[in-house]
């Protein structure tokens, strides 16, 4: 995959879907930790909304289309979460406008948009045990593999490997969002759900950029 047109989408957001579908009870445990336990149910009605939004569609400015996914995800799953990824979404398409095919370095550019969105909307930064604690990390690295000139494979590749890091880094954070900041102290150690879905999203693309190197 040396670049993403309509149909390399098609395969992006199938592997999204497949991958909420798959991990769903999962996140429900995560999320049952401190939260409500519905983040699995979230995340896969938001992605099954958002997979039958891009199938559908015929849209080639992927802008376009990657800002309608945002709206069916806000539409199928009102939650927190599912409002924040929705406005991630919606972000990043409005960055990539007019674009109908998606080099690295636009790549980066839609997940920045994709990560302040949703900063911006959550109020939060790094560091505050949320989901942006994947997807930040994650964002650079896609920003340095981009300026490097590196290939849509192994952009990702990197980046899915800073979210897991990130991941990994978000245990020992205090969580200051949500229901889990009531825990505080005690949130610390425990991985967070939010960054989590972070890190199955780079996931996604890494993995269907990968399959078709």
């Amino acid at each position: 995959m040396n670049t993403i047109g309509l149909n390399e989408l098609k395969t992006i957001f199938d592997g999204l879907k497949k991958l909420m579908d798959e991990k769903r009870e999962y996140l429900i445990e995560l999320d049952g930790v401190m939260g409500d336990s519905d983040l699995g149910i979230t995340m896969q009605k938001a992605f099954t909304a958002a997979n039958e939004e891009v199938q559908s569609s015929g849209e080639q400015d992927l802008g376009k289309l990657l800002m309608k996914t945002g709206m069916k995800i806000a539409q199928a799953a009102p939650s927190t979460m599912g409002t924040l990824v929705a406005t991630g979404f919606m972000k990043g398409g409005k960055a990539l406008f007019k674009t109908e095919t998606i080099s690295s370095k636009e790549l980066a550019v839609f997940f920045r948009a994709f990560t302040q969105g949703i900063m911006d909307a959550g109020k939060t930064v790094p560091g505050n045990k949320t989901i942006v604690d994947a997807l930040h990390p994650a964002t650079l690295a896609l920003e340095d593999a981009a300026s490097g000139n590196k290939s849509i494979p192994e952009a990702l590749k990197l980046a899915y490997e800073a979210a897991i890091g990130g991941v990994e880094a978000s245990k020992q954070m205090k969580a200051q969002h949500g229901r889990a900041a009531y825990y505080q102290d005690k949130s610390i150690g425990v991985q967070d759900p939010g960054a989590t879905v972070g890190a199955f999203i780079f996931q996604a693309f890494s993995e269907a950029a990968n399959s078709g190197k």
